[in-house]
């Protein structure tokens, strides 16, 4: 099994389109996140009636971060129809801003082909580089 099967069945096993209450519904949206550290973390979408909500990719890393880690190597985010789908410009901002490595991480685009992006692809001229000090692989490596 490879990285990618392995992400999208962790992704698959937690993806469970539900209505929780009359103002959210979970599960339409499935991610999984492998860690350099060679960790999976999975998260579903959240989709409330106001703002409130959160992306599937943005709970997989509220998980990977409540681990204790922050450098990101590989994401699928399974849509309801199961294919594969690129994250939203929020979840592309916070992984880019937990770790400079992070933009060198690939995204599944196609299964069957195997085809990925890297997040800086998809942020190019990000406008945080500057801002990690030479050298500095994360805020905490120093």
């Amino acid at each position: 099994m490879d990285a990618w099967e392995m992400l999208c069945q962790a992704a698959r096993e937690v993806q469970n389109p539900r209505v929780l209450s009359p103002f959210v519904e979970a599960g339409g949206v499935a991610a999984a996140l492998l860690t350099r550290a060679g960790n999976v973390y999975v998260g579903v979408c959240i989709d409330t009636a106001c703002s409130l909500g959160m992306c599937a990719e943005r709970n997989a890393i509220a998980n990977m971060i409540t681990h204790g880690e922050q450098q990101a190597e590989k994401l699928v985010a399974l849509l309801p129809d199961g294919t594969p789908g690129t994250p939203c410009g929020a979840c592309r901002e916070v992984l880019m801003q937990l770790d400079r490595e992070n933009g060198e991480m690939q995204i599944l685009l196609d299964y069957d082909t195997r085809r990925t992006v890297t997040l800086r692809e998809l942020l190019p001229a990000w406008w945080g580089e500057a801002r990690f000090p030479s050298g500095m692989s994360s805020p905490n490596t120093n």
